[in-house]
């Protein structure tokens, strides 16, 4: 359930909002319900994310696990990534995913899948470029994750490994041949891009 503070302040299990920051849907807001440990990933961090792969979204591969709101995924598809996949074990976000995808015909450009992003990786064949993990913090979620990937070779050459933690959270075993290419830090954030060589 990936994700961070809304620029809408909202109670759990109130209305949130979602703005796609770039690209062809640029300035479209789309309304979600929230959920516990919902968090969509903020504008000033996406627009950072987003500026490291400018030169390698267009036409991307991607999964977003975690998904949560879909803030990542959709960002990615709005600035010309080709496909995204979209995992999360929550049933209420995904549905809500799916009708923003349908809200903005691009439902064939993605699929939805309702399951923890380790089971579904557990059965997935397909390689992908651009990989956003954002865990619920504190979990340690991420390590079988990042885990599943090198070792089931679920990403292509030169792939981009994008994570995002609670600054406090203990460092993750990251596979060898992953070579960190940015990290950054703000508040209680730190995100991080890695390449897979």
């Amino acid at each position: 359930m990936a994700q961070r503070k809304s620029a809408t302040p909202r109670s759990a299990g109130g209305p949130g909002r979602l703005r796609i920051i770039g690209g062809t849907w640029r300035g479209r807001k789309l309304d979600f319900s929230a959920a516990p440990g919902l968090r969509p990933t903020p504008d000033r961090i996406r627009e950072t994310v987003f500026n490291w792969l400018a030169t390698q979204i267009d036409q991307a591969h991607c999964a977003d696990l975690f998904a949560g709101s879909g803030a990542l995924g959709l960002e990615a598809l709005s600035r010309g990534a080709a496909h995204c996949d979209f995992v999360d074990s929550n049933g209420q976000t995904m549905g809500q995913i799916r009708k923003h995808l349908a809200t903005l015909s691009a439902l064939s450009q993605a699929k939805c899948i309702n399951d923890r992003a380790a089971s579904f990786l557990q059965s997935s064949d397909t390689p992908y470029d651009i990989v956003f993990m954002d865990p619920p913090f504190g979990m340690g979620l991420a390590t079988e994750v990042c885990d599943l990937l090198a070792r089931r070779h679920l990403l292509n050459p030169g792939a981009l490994i994008y994570l995002e933690t609670g600054i406090s959270d203990e460092a993750h075993n990251i596979p060898l041949n992953w070579r960190l290419h940015r990290e950054k830090t703000s508040g209680e954030v730190r995100f991080r891009l890695y390449q897979f060589d």
